[in-house]
This record gives C-alpha cells, sequence and structure tokens, in this order.
C-alpha cells in the first residue's frame, strides 16, 4: 500500500503539475458546456417519428395536398396502448404521439430536443389550421394542444450535460493514459518500474484509481456547474451514472493505452488518441443529436463505447431510470475495454521482445 500510494501522490502531482493536461480535463469541457448552456441550436430531421394512438379523426380526414403534406413530414406508426406511445415517445423512441380528446388534438411530444419539440408543435398545429380553413363558413371544428411527456421544469442543458460529460472524460482519460505511458517508456521510467520490486500491478492500479478520481472530478463540477449555473435537476436515479462513469473511464484508459502502445512519442500518443476520441464525440451524440444523421452512421456509431455511455448516462440523469438501463452499455464498454486493452498488452510485449 505504501508504494501504491507513492505511485498515486506522484501521479497526482504530475497531473496537477501539467497545466495543458488541467486545461484540456476540466477547463477545455467547461467551455463546451457554457457554450451549449447559453446557446442552445442542434439541427434536426424534417422527417417526425409520429405514433397515433387510437383513432386520429383529423389526420384520418387529410386528403390531397394535406395528406401529401402529411406523410412527408411525419413517419407514421399506430397504436391502441397510450401508455407504451408515451414510454416511447419518453425514451427517445418517437418524437410525438397523438390522440383525440373530443374535437381537440392532443400532441404529446419529449423536450429530449428543442428544436424537434417545436417542430412537431408547429407542423401539427399549422394542420389543424389547415383543416379548419378546409371547413370555412363554419366554426373552427378542431382544437390542438401540445403535452410535454416530461416534467415541465426540465431544462435544455438536461439533455446535452450527459453527452459533454462522456466526452469530457473519454478525452481526459485517453489522453492521460497515453501520456503517461509514452512518458515513462521515453524517460526509461517504465523499464526501471519494470526492474524494482514493487509489482506491475501496482503501478497500473495506481494509474487506474487517479484516471478515475479525476473522471469523479470532472463529474462533480460538470452537475454542479449545471445546477447552480444553468438549471439542471438531476433525477432520483442520478447516482447510477457513477458506476457507468467508471467503466467508462476504463474503456477509455484503454484506447490511450493503445495509442501509447502504437506512437513512438509522448505527442505521437496524444494525437492518436485525439484522432480516435474527437471523431468518436462526434458520431455518438456527444455535440448534437444523432435524428438527422444518415441510417449507417447511426449504426456505426452504436460500436463506440461513447454512444452507450452517452445513452445510458442520459437514461440516468433525465430520464429516471433504473439499473436495468445501464446494465447493457456498462456489459458492451467494459467488453470493449477488455478487447483495446488486451490488443494494447499484446503490443506491449512485442516491441519489448
Amino acid at each position: 500500500m505504501r508504494a501504491f500510494g507513492g505511485v498515486a501522490v506522484a501521479l497526482v502531482k504530475g497531473f496537477v503539475r501539467d497545466r495543458s493536461s488541467v486545461f484540456f480535463t476540466l477547463i477545455f469541457p467547461l467551455m463546451f458546456l457554457t457554450l451549449f448552456g447559453g446557446l442552445l441550436d442542434f439541427d434536426a430531421s424534417p422527417r417526425l417519428d409520429l405514433i397515433e394512438v387510437g383513432s386520429v379523426q383529423l389526420l384520418d380526414d387529410l386528403e390531397g395536398g394535406a395528406e401529401d403534406a402529411f406523410e412527408s413530414s411525419f413517419a407514421v406508426s399506430h397504436t391502441d396502448d397510450r401508455d407504451a406511445a408515451l414510454a416511447d415517445v419518453r425514451d427517445g423512441d418517437a418524437d410525438v404521439a397523438v390522440e383525440m380528446d373530443g374535437k381537440t388534438l392532443v400532441a404529446h411530444y419529449t423536450q429530449t430536443d428543442q428544436v424537434r419539440a417545436a417542430m412537431v408543435r408547429g407542423t401539427l398545429s399549422a394542420f389543424v389550421d389547415g383543416a379548419n380553413q378546409a371547413l370555412s363558413g363554419t366554426p373552427p371544428t378542431y382544437d390542438f394542444r401540445a403535452e410535454s411527456v416530461e416534467d415541465e421544469s426540465l431544462e435544455p442543458i438536461q439533455f446535452f450535460t450527459p453527452g459533454l460529460l462522456g466526452w469530457a472524460v473519454a478525452m481526459s482519460a485517453a489522453f492521460g493514459a497515453a501520456a503517461t505511458i509514452q512518458g515513462w517508456r521515453q524517460t526509461k521510467l517504465l523499464r526501471r518500474l519494470q526492474l524494482s520490486p514493487t509489482p506491475s500491478a501496482t503501478f497500473v492500479s495506481a494509474r487506474v484509481v487517479v484516471t478515475v478520481g479525476i473522471a469523479l472530478v470532472q463529474m462533480a463540477i460538470f452537475l454542479g456547474l449545471g445546477t447552480l449555473a444553468f438549471g439542471l435537476t438531476l433525477t432520483g436515479t442520478w447516482w447510477l451514472s457513477v458506476p457507468l462513469l467508471v467503466v467508462g473511464t476504463l474503456s477509455f484508459m484503454s484506447i490511450g493505452l493503445l495509442s501509447g502502445a502504437v506512437a513512438k512519442t509522448a505527442e505521437g500518443a496524444v494525437n492518436m488518441a485525439n484522432f480516435i476520441v474527437m471523431p468518436m464525440a462526434f458520431l455518438s451524440g456527444s455535440f448534437f443529436p444523432l435524428d438527422a444523421v444518415p441510417s449507417w452512421i447511426s449504426t456505426i456509431s452504436w460500436l463506440l463505447p461513447l454512444r452507450h455511455l452517452n445513452e445510458g448516462m442520459i437514461d440516468v440523469l433525465v430520464r429516471g431510470e433504473g439499473l436495468s438501463a445501464i446494465l447493457a452499455p456498462a456489459a458492451y464498454i467494459l467488453g470493449f475495454a477488455l478487447l483495446v486493452g488486451g490488443a494494447a498488452v499484446l503490443l506491449f510485449r512485442r516491441a519489448r521482445s
């Protein structure tokens, strides 16, 4: 334990003294959080997923150009299960569920994507107005009412904080591991550590504990700033994001180790890790929703650990889902870490032989 503590303290001091590491681990991600917290402008796909609950007379009565316009605006499915439809909207599997309440068209939408929510309300309202105009000369036949499936107190920051936090942790864990392992190799420290009487597992565990500790500090700062400055509201199951974040940190550390094993210099290792993590952030929905991307890109994104981390985080931080929501993401992320970490170990052994 004394050796472990000494290595851990040295790693922490090295991190704190490296101003660039502190900047890119804490300050740089917070710049993005502040930017998205003040300015929310996500692009969106023009075709919205709509679920008709039961018989929706207004939409069934559309004819001619109005019917064509509706079909070009919405991808429609039908169900008689109202609760299941609202759950699909709440989980992000559909943009809106509509039903008739007498002569009122009621649209249940999600606030997960503010732009798409506005499109839902505006487009459906336009169809209601068009139906009433078609019956000109008589009192308006239909009314329109939009209702959010989430708590009205939720702010936009609820939905992009998990993605930005995932990207920040991925960046710091991958960069830290890549820079550390290459720095130790260049200074011959890695060789000295291997020849020392202290087991290699001690150095590895110290590096893991320090990296996980930094990730938890990042999480505390993100959630604290979001809560105090931008109205972030945590659900009752927010604490489930902690084990998911820990597993995610291990996965991104494996990427850093692989970069350190392949590259010849510390700068090359960091650049390689950046080359992997930055595109992954865009493909995993850390900066914007993936609703507007082609389906093949969305499919590829599910191969990335950051996509699973982001989805799991939003489930527990925003949607209030329970333990079952993080089991599958955590299993995939952990499997990714073992696969990539194993490849890094093999490359290190080959380089020494």
